[in-house]
């Protein structure tokens, strides 16, 4: 069971992350990430003085909103944490998770491709069915 209470509380944070977010000049809402949500206290964890020194500003306007929200808090800390990344850091990319298609999707491609007048669309299903059936 505890399972479940691990992706309950992933799932609140996540939802709570989206809200801050939401609130925040977009470049602030990009680095600044939830600790932790305890005793009606949301931590806030930012990569730099200058993030916390704003967020803190803007603290009681995050409280009002996410109280309309719904979410019940007396309090939002802020802290740094040195290891976040910086605005403009490079993130790596996240796996393809690309899936070849079967024989029934080529042959309905197939068949699509051959009633298209040329043209980028076309085009494009024809670069498609080469990428696959090279696979």
């Amino acid at each position: 069971m505890r399972g479940a209470g691990v992706l309950a509380t992933a799932r609140k944070h996540l939802q709570i992350q989206y809200a801050v977010a939401a609130v925040l000049p977009a470049p602030l809402g990009a680095v600044c990430q939830v600790g932790k949500l305890e005793n009606q206290c949301l931590h806030l964890v930012v990569p730099s003085a200058a993030h916390a020194a704003k967020m803190r500003q803007l603290a009681p306007r995050i409280a009002r909103t996410l109280a309309d929200q719904g979410w019940n808090l007396n309090e939002i800390a802020v802290k740094v944490q040195a290891g976040l990344p910086k605005p403009g850091a490079r993130q790596p990319r996240p796996p393809k998770e690309a899936q070849p298609l079967g024989e029934t999707a080529l042959g309905a491609f197939e068949t699509l491709h051959d009633s298209l007048r040329p043209g980028p669309l076309a085009d494009a299903v024809a670069k498609l069915l080469k990428h696959h059936k090279s696979s």
